[in-house]
This record gives C-alpha cells, structure tokens and sequence, in this order.
C-alpha cells in the first residue's frame, strides 16, 4: 500500500521508517527541507517539500492513489485541515491524524477523522506507571464510547 505521512519529525520519520521496512511505499511531506535528514540514507521512500494540505503536494505525494495517510507535524490545524483534504478531497480510505489539544480531538472524532491525542495519552501513561496502578485505563476514545482496561 502507498501511504503518505505528513510532517517528518521525530514521529512522521520513525513511522515512515517502519512502513517501508515492512514493506510498503511512502512519500513523506516536510516543509523543511532538513527534516528529511530524520529518515537516514537507507529510507527509498518520497521526500516532498511543502505544506500538507497544498493539493499539487499532496499530488507529488502520490496521494491519488495513496491507501493511508498519516498526520503528524506539529501543528493541529495542519493536521486537521491535510486529514480532511486526503479524505474529503481525494477519498483516502484510512486518515489520521495526531492532535495536541484533547477538546480539539473529540470535535475531530466526532467529524470521523481519527485521531491520536497525544498528551492525555502520555499523561496518563505516565501517572499509570508513576503509581504502580494495578487496575487503570490504558486508552480512552475520545468521544468516551470506547474505553480500554489494563487489569
């Protein structure tokens, strides 16, 4: 499968790396040239500079017949707005997209984009680990319909 990430930080790159070491192609999106460096010299996949939402670098991307696309610069709104353009606009079936902000995260679930928010997430986490807790939730789906139990 083609899949398109969006944002080659220090998450966008090790997703990147792991997708095509398992075998499927990637194009990464960047507005900084530099950040490419993040891939390593062994990375084969596309190497795109520009905004995630732009549509020609979404088409350069390989978007049209991407089957995945990954969101996760640093920026919820570019997040937001690029998950909705490679799903709204181009019909990518499987989107998502990282949100800092968790009341952002919920109104983006509520619009079926799925979303990681990342600091309840390591929040919680973190105070599992800190307290020893031996019943805790591990994972909660931010509209609060699913929850997952570590016992």
């Amino acid at each position: 499968m083609h899949v398109v990430v969006m944002g080659c930080g220090r998450v966008g790159s090790a997703i990147a790396r792991r997708l095509e070491e398992v075998g499927h192609s990637v194009a990464v999106i960047d507005q900084d040239p530099e950040a490419f460096r993040r891939l390593g010299p062994d990375f084969a996949g596309r190497q795109v500079t520009g905004l995630g939402f732009d549509r020609q670098t979404l088409l350069d991307a390989g978007i049209d017949s991407a089957g995945a696309f990954a969101a996760v610069s640093s920026g919820d709104n570019s997040n937001i707005i690029s998950a909705r353009v490679a799903r709204e606009t181009f019909g990518v079936q499987h989107v998502v997209a990282r949100i800092y902000d968790e009341k952002r995260a919920e109104v983006y679930e509520r619009m079926g984009i799925p979303s990681v928010a990342t600091v309840p997430w390591t929040v919680n986490r973190l105070i599992r680990e800190l307290l020893s807790v031996k019943v805790s939730e591990m994972w909660r789906e931010p509209t609060g319909q699913v929850l997952l139990m570590r016992v």
